[in-house]
Formats: structure tokens, C-alpha cells, sequence
């Protein structure tokens, strides 16, 4: 299979030159290994894998030993299974002024970003990769940053060509992960089948003590069943079978392992009667869609789900152009105790650009009208819009466009 260019390796890089130790994070089988290896081509580095049992005993059981054995720069993938080996970097960054010692991959459990956190504050720059976004996928790099104005969309479009439902549905059934990029459907469904049982079932087993796999699973596919929507532990809990503190930790769990994403909700204080309550999404489409068994992509774009998984590939795509991008967006939602909901605000520079997310290609413009809550704030509004499936940007308004969701 060829090599597929990540987002991701300009930011890595850059941070590489300036931190002496750099993480990337994410969900098992994301490609983060594949991307280090290919970016380690032609250079003199150390590689070793945690996964191998030899190699981890010897790291848990004698740090020093271990990076006599495997000499830096090194590329140490799996970390997560040796947080005795912080300590240790953390002396070896203190006694040398070369940046880029240390290239460590790892899967998100919490304990182990708290230890890497307080043993290498300072020290270590700390990345997150996804599963394979729409853009890296097709071989598209957009030079321009995203700020939902009309001349940047038009810009991008002359990049692509139009929006389709089934391009954009295909991508959403089939998902982001290296492995299923040409799968057919009976290999993508044995490939998610084993993905859940070897690598999930491990996981939370290993850093969680989860034994009940059985409910586990359930709770997966209740929390499919749940994309887009508010978090309501409660049904969670019911759906499972188990109690709501322990539906809390799972989800913590399914989190930290970056299996879900969490949306937060907007905070001002001007603006009462807030939720509190985050949205729920998954980091991968296509796991999602093969938990809710949408065995196809046709039975899941005319399925009663599809609205809702349309929100949660524009929602993740556009985490991963923020995750990858030079500068910082804070993303949040809105909603009221009227249940007046504005799908994102994507904060930026102290603008807040508002967005709405409609799987028709011919929305409803009145929808913008919902922006006008932001007046009451002292936070200016950004360009935003209607992100949908129209082929090409068109203007509603001085401020909003209807924006094709293969732009983001």
C-alpha cells in the first residue's frame, strides 16, 4: 500500500526541532508508527516497540539499562506500557541540548499523559493523530486556513471538485483507518470485528481492569447508537445493563483511548441558562457506522441515522483541521434551556464563527437567523454559515454561506 501523507508531519516537525521529546497520541491503528517510520527515513534513529515483551520488561524493570541497549534519537512506540521510562528521559533531556532525542507514540490512557505531563513538563511537545481525514485521503493539501469566508471557500473549491453525497457518505461508512482504505465491505467488517476484540477488549482490560467484555461491547454500540446527540448517562446505563458511575468511566475511558470525542458546551456569562451537558461523537465514522451495523454505505445514507452521522464527520473533520493546523480554535457548541442549539462555535483570535451542520443540499438559510444570540455577548461573530451538501459556497448573507462540507 502506498504511503498517504499526514497532516499531521509539518506540525510534528516543526516540534521535533523545537522539543527534545515529542509524543503523538491517538486511537490504536491510526497510522501514528507509520508516519514516525516514514519520517525517520535517511536518519540515524533507534527503533523499538513496546509491544515486544522483552523490550518492555526491560524497560519497566531497568531504564538505564534499556537506553543503553536502544540508544537515542529513538523512536519508542507503545510508551504507554512502560511509564517507568519517563524519569529517565526526563534526565537525559536535562543532560543534552539536542532537540528531537525522543519520538514516542502511545495510545491516550489517562494515567499515563498525567505522568508524562508532571515528569517532562517543558520537556516534551505532545501531538494528537486521527484516523485519515476526507483531504488526506483524496491527496489534497488546502494552503489557505479555514475562516469560513466566502473567498476562502471559493479558493478551496478550485481544489476539489464538487460535493456529492455518495463521495462524502463513502468516506463517512468506510471510515479513516489506513487498513480499510481499500477493504472491500467483508474485509472492513472482519477488520472492525478484530479491531474491537484485540485491540479495544485488550486495552481497557490492561489500563482500566475492564473484565466484563460482554457489556463493554454493549456500551460501544449504545454509545454508536448515541452519535450527535447530548450526553445522557442514564440512558447509557439503562442500554447497558450497568450503572451510570460506571458508564462514566467508560466513556472516560473510550476517551482517553481516542475512540470517542467529546463537544463541550459554550460558556458566557452573559448568556443564561447554559447546558452543561457535552455532545457525544466517535474519532472514526466507519467504527461507528459498523457498531449500528449500517452494513452499507446506501442502507446508512437513507438510514433514520444519517443526519446524525453526517454532524459527526463534519464535527471530526473539522477537529482534525484545527488538531493540525498552525493555529488554535476552541471548539464548543450551543444550547439553551429553550433548547435553542447552534451545532458549533469554532472560537478563534477572539472571534466566535457560528455554524450549522444539514446533510440537504438545500438548506433552509433562515437557519442563520439563530446567530443573532451572539449580539447579546461582547464576543465579536465571525464569517460562519451552513455546513452541507450543496456543491459549491454561496453567499446567505454579508457574514454566512452555505458551505460544502468537503471544504472543511
Amino acid at each position: 500500500m502506498n504511503y498517504i501523507k499526514r497532516r499531521l508531519e509539518r506540525k510534528f516537525l516543526k516540534m521535533n526541532n523545537f522539543f527534545k521529546a515529542v509524543l503523538v497520541t491517538g486511537a490504536r491503528q491510526v497510522g501514528k508508527t507509520t508516519m514516525l517510520k516514514k519520517l525517520m527515513e535517511g536518519q540515524n534513529r533507534t527503533y523499538v516497540s513496546l509491544d515486544n515483551m522483552m523490550a518492555r520488561r526491560l524497560a519497566k524493570t531497568d531504564p538505564v539499562l534499556f537506553f543503553q541497549t536502544y540508544k537515542p534519537p529513538i523512536l519508542i512506540d507503545e510508551v504507554q506500557y512502560a511509564p517507568e521510562l519517563f524519569s529517565q528521559i526526563k534526565i537525559m533531556c536535562d543532560e543534552s541540548e539536542e532537540t528531537g532525542l525522543f519520538w514516542l507514540t502511545g495510545s491516550q490512557a489517562y494515567k499515563m499523559m498525567k505522568n508524562i505531563r508532571e515528569t517532562l513538563a517543558g520537556r516534551i511537545g505532545i501531538l494528537t493523530l486521527y484516523s485519515m481525514s476526507q483531504t488526506e485521503k483524496a491527496g489534497i493539501v488546502f494552503e489557505n486556513k479555514l475562516d469560513f469566508s466566502l473567498s476562502c471557500l471559493q479558493e478551496r473549491q478550485t481544489k476539489l471538485p464538487k460535493n456529492d453525497i455518495i463521495t462524502v457518505f463513502e468516506h463517512i461508512w468506510r471510515g479513516g483507518m489506513p487498513q480499510v482504505l481499500n477493504a472491500d465491505s467483508e474485509e472492513r467488517q472482519e477488520y472492525y470485528d478484530s479491531y474491537i476484540s484485540t485491540y479495544l477488549m485488550r486495552d481497557i482490560a490492561e489500563f482500566a481492569g475492564v473484565t466484563d467484555s460482554l457489556r463493554f461491547g454493549k456500551f460501544l454500540t449504545v454509545c454508536a447508537s448515541l452519535v450527535a446527540e447530548q450526553l445522557n448517562y442514564k440512558t447509557l446505563a439503562d442500554s447497558s445493563d450497568i450503572s451510570q458511575p460506571i458508564a462514566k468511566d467508560w466513556l472516560e475511558l473510550l476517551e482517553s483511548l481516542g475512540i470517542v470525542y467529546l463537544l463541550h458546551p459554550y460558556a458566557n456569562n452573559a448568556l443564561k441558562r447554559l447546558t452543561k451537558t457535552p455532545k457525544l461523537y466517535f474519532c472514526d465514522t466507519g467504527l461507528a457506522a459498523h457498531l449500528s451495523m449500517w452494513l452499507t454505505r446506501e442502507t446508512l445514507m437513507n438510514g433514520a441515522a444519517s443526519g446524525h452521522f453526517f454532524e459527526n464527520y463534519v464535527v471530526t473533520e473539522l477537529l482534525k483541521n484545527y488538531s493540525y493546523s498552525p493555529s488554535k480554535a476552541n471548539m464548543t457548541y450551543y444550547r439553551d434551556s429553550n433548547a435553542n442549539e447552534i451545532d458549533i462555535f469554532i472560537e478563534m483570535n477572539d472571534f466566535i464563527h457560528p455554524l450549522e451542520i444539514k446533510k440537504s443540499a438545500n438548506p433552509d438559510r433562515r437557519e442563520v437567523k439563530k446567530f443573532l444570540v451572539l449580539d447579546k455577548t461582547t464576543v465579536q461573530t465571525g464569517a460562519g454559515g451552513i455546513v452541507c451538501m450543496c456543491e459549491e459556497p454561496i453567499p446567505i448573507d454579508n457574514q454566512n454561506c452555505f458551505i460544502p462540507c468537503n471544504l472543511i
